[in-house]
């Protein structure tokens, strides 16, 4: 078809384009020649399709009509989605629009179609369309940045809280209140004075608001202030470090020395659970008959009514006889029993070095004779997220004795050279060396909250995060305090 005369000014003179097609219509143009939609793409079949004979379109044009104007049926790209093919039915005259098929003549037989891509569109040659009308320089549909990547939801850990730690690394650390709550801080024990009014502790806790009053009482206030003192006493400080024994500290050691002694006498009997040995209840009826007198033995004859109070809490440090367990809560009573000899003045502020690196050890290593002797159940445990599946006080003044340790960092517990050089004299070290012992796998795999806290930078950091995660974790907790004991010594 002859291009038409176009008045000037006109840049695309001679006009190389159909006039309805002109990419640039203006008021130069014929008045009939609507100017075209500024996308054109592919056509819909019509709703009048159906009607329509074989062999015309969608609006009844033949395929041999170029100019009839089919505008139509031009739909733009955002109404026809490009995200995936659509399938249109051909039958009818409902074909589809491209740069290689023109107008296509409606065939018969209901022959389905998938719409062609945007690329088989434009990429056609002018020379091989079939209706040049159709054939036109199509912009390109304007590209949009593609969705921006789906986050994946992270795993949702067990929250042990943000304790003073530098959780950045430590798994599930989210902010929690007691990461906003001041470290706990050395407290003088008040001495109680004569006459003693001893009494028999008995169990208070039953629910959280019995938490919230011991956590405010002058008897808990004390009780974390003494554990928070015993830490600070041994900052700095080895095993084999000398310091001062009473003679209070030596009988205690003496004590333990021969409850240890009762497991060589009572060997596990053979059964086919690996935990909960009977056995163990024959060495806690042992402790029943013998422990009061052990127990009176360190006690001035002024105080030796103090046995009905002081035995409740020293025979409920060494586990359940019943369940067959231990946990954090029997060895929250030894350090209540430490309490209570401090508040009778029978152990003062010089004796704390010796009562954590003499006399807890000496009950530490007590407590794990029992648990590979007897196989003990771990009671409460957090299990893999928690710091050991029975104790917690030795990670506390472990992280003590090596604040500001010039070599060790708390990321060498990977090293097994120091721990097998430095586990005698450092319980943090010991702690890891008994876990790696008695547990199969990878540090990482059974216990990732210690794996987890190597990576915190220095070693005062983590003392002060256990001191948070203890008050937390244990004296925060209802199924763990409510068998902790109050009498005249520990006040509820």
């Amino acid at each position: 078809m002859p291009s038409p005369a176009l008045p000037s000014p006109c840049p695309l003179l001679p006009c190389p384009n159909l006039p309805r097609l002109c990419p640039l219509p203006g008021p130069c143009c014929p008045p009939l020649l609507a100017p075209p939609r500024p996308v054109l793409h592919r056509a819909l079949p019509s709703p009048t399709s159906q009607n329509t004979p074989q062999g015309t379109g969608a609006n009844g044009i033949t395929p041999e009509s170029p100019e009839e104007d089919r505008t139509n049926d031009l739909q733009p790209l955002e109404e026809l989605g490009t995200t995936s093919p659509k399938l249109f039915s051909s039958g009818g005259g409902g074909d589809y629009v491209s740069g290689d098929e023109g107008g296509g003549g409606g065939g018969g037989g209901g022959e389905t179609k998938q719409r062609p891509s945007l690329a088989s569109t434009t990429a056609s040659s002018p020379g091989t369309n079939k209706n040049p009308s159709l054939s036109m320089r199509m912009p390109a549909p304007p590209t949009s940045p593609p969705p921006p990547p789906q986050m994946q939801t992270p795993v949702a850990y067990p929250d042990m809280g943000n304790l003073g730690f530098n959780m950045g690394s430590v798994r599930g650390s989210n902010l929690t209140l007691a990461a906003l709550a001041p470290v706990p801080q050395p407290r003088a024990v008040p001495v109680v004075q004569s006459p003693y009014a001893f009494q028999v502790p008995r169990k208070r806790i039953n629910n959280p608001s019995d938490i919230e009053h011991f956590q405010q009482s002058e008897g808990g206030k004390t009780f974390l202030g003494f554990v928070a003192a015993l830490s600070d006493s041994v900052k700095g400080k080895k095993l084999s470090d000398y310091c001062r024994q009473s003679p209070m500290v030596v009988s205690i050691g003496k004590i333990l020395s021969e409850m240890s002694s009762w497991v060589d006498q009572l060997p596990p009997k053979q059964q086919p659970a690996r935990y909960g040995n009977p056995t163990f209840r024959e060495w806690q009826t042992w402790l029943e008959e013998r422990g009061p007198s052990l127990i009176a033995q360190i006690l001035p004859d002024s105080m030796k009514l103090g046995v009905m109070e002081l035995f409740p809490y020293f025979a409920d440090s060494f586990g359940n006889a019943t369940r067959i367990d231990y946990g954090t809560g029997h060895e929250a009573n030894f350090a209540a029993w430490l309490t209570c000899l401090a508040r009778l003045g029978l152990v003062n502020e010089d004796d704390y070095q010796a009562l954590v690196t003499h006399v807890f050890v000496q009950y530490l290593d007590l407590m794990r004779k029992l648990q590979t002797t007897y196989w003990l159940e771990p009671a409460g445990s957090h299990g893999v997220w928690g710091l050991d599946d029975y104790h917690f006080l030795p990670f506390i003044f472990g992280s003590a004795q090596l604040v500001d340790h010039r070599y060790m960092k708390p990321k060498s517990i990977h090293n097994p050279d120091i721990l097998e050089n430095f586990s005698h004299e450092f319980m943090y070290l010991g702690c890891v060396e008994f876990v790696k012992r008695v547990k199969k796998g990878a540090l990482a795999e059974h216990s990732p909250m210690l794996d987890d806290i190597s990576a915190v930078p220095s070693w005062s950091k983590v003392n002060s995060g256990m001191l948070k995660m203890y008050k937390a974790e244990v004296l925060e907790k209802v199924p763990i305090m409510q068998h902790f004991l109050f009498g005249s010594l520990i006040k509820w």
